[in-house]
């Protein structure tokens, strides 16, 4: 898929759905009118009750490429209109409204002619479109180096733990902030300016960077990045705050 690709209503239904962490769902839905999507981009999900009110939320895509078949990710935030829905009562078989794909900014495009590396960085859930860009990068038999640097409170919460483990074209470099895995060499701690360059490609490579998490953690991975004198031109951001 070189082109983009025009967003439209679709209904989706409910194939399959697990446990990804304690608070959030991976959900596989089966939507025949699907286009396709690029790596990266996200979709609108609609959920209307019985008196008509509607509320829409926007979740990425943690799958790509020319199919049927969408996966997303959702964590619930206790307080929001969707996410409850779609992690606690949403089942499978069930049938779901979503518009997309959307996001012709923030998506890893194979066929682009940039072979620079590329940087990925991701704070909690924001993992879940640069996932889809890693197992992207996994068909690809030549192109850019990757990273992915993913800073998460635990163990418990990496999202597609088992996934990330097995990429081959993709060093995954996970930072916990409040508790390592048992074994590892490297205690819990933040994220600080000196440790994150120590991380991701230097400014001298010129990476393409992708920066996906909840607000504050992108608007700080920003302002570091351009400290350390990355292009501003070169960094790509989403993130999100708390109305899912």
């Amino acid at each position: 898929m070189t082109s983009p690709i025009r967003a439209s209503w679709h209904v989706g239904r409910v194939a399959s759905r697990r446990r990804e962490t304690a608070s959030a769902v991976r959900l596989e839905l089966d939507v025949p009118t699907w286009p396709g999507n690029h790596a990266g981009s996200h979709l609108d999900v609609r959920l209307t009750a019985p008196d008509g009110y509607q509320a829409t939320r926007s979740y990425s895509v943690a799958s790509s490429g020319e199919m049927t078949r969408v996966i997303l990710a959702v964590e619930e935030l206790p307080a929001g209109e969707v996410s409850p829905y779609l992690v606690h009562q949403l089942a499978e078989d069930d049938e779901l409204e979503v518009h997309g794909p959307l996001g012709r900014y923030f998506v890893w495009i194979p066929s682009e002619p940039d072979r620079s590396p590329v940087q990925l960085i991701a704070g909690g859930s924001g993992v879940v479109p640069l996932f889809a860009m890693a197992v992207a990068r996994e068909r690809e038999a030549d192109h850019a180096e990757f990273r992915l640097l993913y800073s998460v409170r635990t163990p418990e919460d990496v999202f597609f733990a088992e996934e990330l483990s097995t990429l081959s074209k993709t060093t995954v470099e996970i930072v916990h902030t409040r508790r390592s895995p048992p074994g590892s060499t490297r205690p819990p701690a933040r994220l600080t300016r000196e440790s994150f360059a120590g991380l991701v490609f230097p400014s001298s490579t010129t990476p393409r960077i992708f920066v996906c998490g909840p607000t504050p953690f992108v608007e700080t991975i920003a302002g570091w990045l351009l400290q350390l004198g990355h292009d501003p031109t070169r960094i790509r951001t989403e993130r999100f705050g708390g109305s899912a």
